[in-house]
């Protein structure tokens, strides 16, 4: 009984001792995790090197995950048709010309210094527009009639020039897209043709067959659609020539009729 009595403060006092330290620890934990900072958020290396890609080298990558065999192709007919789209649109934009302002100053001609001078001035102006009218009156001596025959002639074969080129711009619409479908095709073949040697169907096995397919047809289509682009330009821009050139000529005639009856 005497040595509990006599043990009991010892033990009570060691267990205040060991309520205190653990209360201190606990207290130390809880202050490290309030100082502690939050982890940054960790980016995907993905993610990372796809910002930091410029597009022309993304553009590549693709070019290169297509498989060139087969991108190359489609390649060619972008920059044939390109090329070509290129000239015909310079072409076109040369061959515009102010018609008020050429009839003003072929009727001004004709009143002063008569058909010849006229000639000079239409000589002088470039575009399918003076060219027409140019051939019309080289014929103003034959009659009205075969002026008249003279220009419609002459304006068709205006109209082929300006239309030249625009056959190949077509051919490479339709042909870009085609390219892209056979490396489609070719690239499913591949899948299926691993598909059969593994005996299994894994992803990972047809992936690459896959992605060529994909990438082909993409690329053919956006091929095509750019060059779509081009080519109705060129299209609208020789509608509205032509549309110049027969109103002008028909106002030409007029003139004509005009001036012989004043002569």
């Amino acid at each position: 009984m005497l040595t509990g009595l006599l043990l009991s403060p010892v033990i009570t006092k060691a267990q205040d001792t060991a309520e205190e330290t653990s209360a201190g620890d606990t207290t130390e934990m809880m202050m490290e995790e309030e100082v502690a900072p939050d982890p940054a958020p960790v980016m995907a290396d993905d993610e990372i090197v796809v910002e930091d890609q410029p597009f022309h080298q993304i553009i590549k990558d693709k070019f290169i995950e297509g498989d060139p065999t087969f991108m190359t192709p489609v390649l060619i007919c972008l920059i044939l048709g390109l090329a070509v789209a290129l000239e015909r649109i310079i072409t076109l934009n040369l061959s515009t010309t102010n018609t008020k302002k050429l009839l003003a100053k072929v009727e001004d001609a004709l009143d002063q210094g008569g058909i010849e001078a006229a000639k000079d001035v239409t000589k002088s102006t470039k575009g399918p527009v003076a060219s027409i009218f140019t051939q019309g009156l080289m014929r103003y001596s034959e009659g009205i009639e075969m002026v008249e025959k003279s220009i419609i002639a002459y304006g068709s074969v205006e109209m082929g020039r300006l239309e030249k080129g625009l056959v190949w711009i077509s051919l490479f619409i339709s042909l870009a897209p085609m390219l892209g479908f056979m490396g489609t095709v070719i690239g499913m073949i591949g899948a299926f043709d691993s598909i059969e040697a593994a005996g299994d169907i894994s992803p990972s096995l047809v992936a690459g067959g896959i992605k060529i397919a994909l990438l082909t047809t993409v690329a053919g289509l956006i091929v095509a659609i750019i060059l779509q682009l081009f080519y109705n330009y060129c299209v609208a821009k020789i509608d509205s020539l032509v549309n110049d050139m027969e109103d002008a000529s028909i106002t030409l005639v007029d003139i004509l009729v005009k001036h012989k009856l004043t002569k």
